[in-house]
């Protein structure tokens, strides 16, 4: 198990937060909370935070890490620090799709 912070910001828009960690049994997690202004230029008014996670089934893993050019074996999260998603991981969700490798999503909206 492990974590890797894929974005930490904050600017006049907010503050954007990523991360990316393993499971004790191998899925991979993504985390993600932005809050402020930018979210409300999004969402509409009186949203303010949106939360989201993407989970890859520890069976689906590999292929993943194929998907982002890693050898067999090689650590997912060390390849999504390295920018193999693209910077700050925004190209994962792309690649999951294109890849047609299985996650599951949870989102929310708040104020």
């Amino acid at each position: 198990m492990g974590k890797v912070v894929l974005r930490e910001q904050r600017d006049r828009d907010g503050a954007r937060y990523l991360s990316a960690r393993l499971t004790e049994d191998g899925a991979l997690v993504v985390e993600g909370q932005d809050l402020g202004p930018g979210v409300t230029r999004v969402f509409g008014e009186g949203i303010t935070e949106y939360e989201w996670t993407h989970t890859v089934a520890a069976r689906h893993v590999p292929t993943l890490v194929a998907a982002l050019a890693g050898a067999e074996g090689s650590d997912v999260l060390a390849l999504l620090a390295s920018g193999a998603a693209g910077p700050f991981g925004e190209e994962l969700p792309r690649i999951l799709a294109e890849h047609r490798i299985p996650y599951e999503v949870w989102s929310r909206l708040g104020d």
